[in-house]
């Protein structure tokens, strides 16, 4: 039985009507929800289909949201190697409700802005967005090169920076480095994170680096916006979800969002991201909360990219000379995520195959070339005699993950 994360829907019953509305009027989409004359309670909402991404881009090709009296911003969420999935957002990107409910920031913070800004990514408008209704005094960093950290280390420590944010990948890479060199960020105190699963490793790096910062974190994705929040009170992987977020749980806890924001572009009624997830309680008191567990779609995150699995190893085997791919994930305790693209050559290969694979990706104007630009280590590509297989089953998967040390 789905579990929803509300009281009830009757204080946002004109949302829901034009919610309804909105996904009746596309027209590949209006017979699933041709049986449904109104959603008066969360009894007739779980009766709802759910929707997945296709469906959501679907409707969005077809109603090409815009805003009232303000800009209608367009974000990438991922996507394929193909064109970008796409979500809508006004000017302010929703943040005065996250800013009343989450107090990450406050008027004496300096604040490192360390998200990516490139290819129409949402999270560095965002967190300035959320920085504006916080009046600190606020720094726009985006991605770095590894040779500039120390540079901007000194930087941050005589600009007496007391909070940084970025995806955990990221804050990974520059946390390893300042525990690496000896750089003391005495006067840190808050490490905002969004885009990823948080990464323990900083669990370990951010208290010898910075030993008074406390991570503060936002969930969510470009299609729902901010879904939740949570403070160094709460587990790294325990939201509360905001009041505009009705969350639902269903039988096989994956999770599946209503957008309740009077002012929201994207017609998200019970959409599901891949995400799984549990009603728990919280170390803060604060309820509800939910946990989510990861993702169960086929996607990844890697670096704070939305990884399609599937599109890439599809792309990588219809190039000439591959029989077939796979992706193999190595996590690397100091230099983050690296992404291995095994080939598997059939007999009209060429010797420069795998140069011609990675230029392939590294050419790619959307999907995961964002993330091989700025940071060019972390793509390898190798022509193998056999791909990665499962020794008891012979079964060979697209993607394998691997620890290394």
């Amino acid at each position: 039985m789905s579990e929803f994360l509300s009281m009830g829907l009757a204080a946002h019953n004109e949302r829901i009507r034009a919610l309804l509305g909105q996904v009746k009027s596309v027209p590949t989409l209006a017979d699933r929800y041709a049986s449904i004359d109104m959603i008066a309670d969360l009894e007739d909402l779980a009766k709802v289909p759910v929707m997945v991404k296709d469906d959501l881009q679907t409707a969005l090709a077809h109603l090409e949201p815009k805003a009232d009296h303000v800009t209608t911003w367009v974000f990438q969420s991922g996507g394929s190697t193909g064109s970008p999935q796409v979500g809508y957002a006004p000017t302010g990107l929703y943040m005065a409700e996250v800013y009343e409910h989450w107090k990450a920031l406050d008027s004496t913070d300096v604040f490192v802005n360390a998200w990516s800004a490139g290819k129409m990514w949402g999270a560095h408008f965002l967190a300035n967005a959320y920085a504006d209704h916080a009046a600190c005094t606020a720094m726009n960093l985006g991605a770095i090169a590894k040779a500039e950290y120390d540079p901007w280390f000194e930087f941050f420590a005589a600009r007496r920076v007391t909070a940084i944010g970025g995806t955990p990948s990221v804050l990974r890479l520059l946390f390893g480095h300042a525990r690496e060199t000896g750089t003391r960020l005495p006067v840190l105190r808050k490490v905002l994170w969004l885009g990823e699963a948080w990464d323990r490793q900083l669990d370990d790096d951010i208290p010898v680096v910075a030993p008074n910062a406390r991570r503060w974190g936002m969930f969510g994705s470009t299609e729902t916006w901010v879904v939740g929040t949570n403070t160094p009170d709460c587990a790294a992987d325990v939201w509360h979800p905001l009041p505009s977020q009705l969350v639902c749980v269903g039988d096989d806890e994956m999770l599946d969002f209503t957008s309740l924001h009077p002012q929201g572009l994207n017609p998200v009624l019970r959409y599901r991201t891949g995400d799984a997830g549990r009603v728990v309680s919280c170390a803060c008191g604060t309820a509800p909360a939910v946990q989510v567990l990861g993702r169960r779609d086929g996607l990844v995150k890697f670096r704070g990219h939305l990884l399609n699995v599937d599109d890439v190893v599809g792309v990588v085997g219809a190039l000439p000379g591959v029989a077939r791919a796979q992706l193999l994930v190595r996590d690397y305790a100091t230099r983050g995520s690296v992404l291995e693209v095994l080939v598997l050559a059939d007999g009209s290969a060429a010797p420069d195959l795998a140069g011609r694979v990675r230029t392939h990706l590294l050419g790619s104007a959307f999907g995961p070339s964002i993330v091989f630009q700025r940071s060019a280590d972390a793509l390898e590509v190798s022509v193998v005699d056999a791909l990665i297989g499962n020794a008891r089953t012979g079964k060979i998967s697209n993607l394998v993950v691997r620890k290394e040390s």
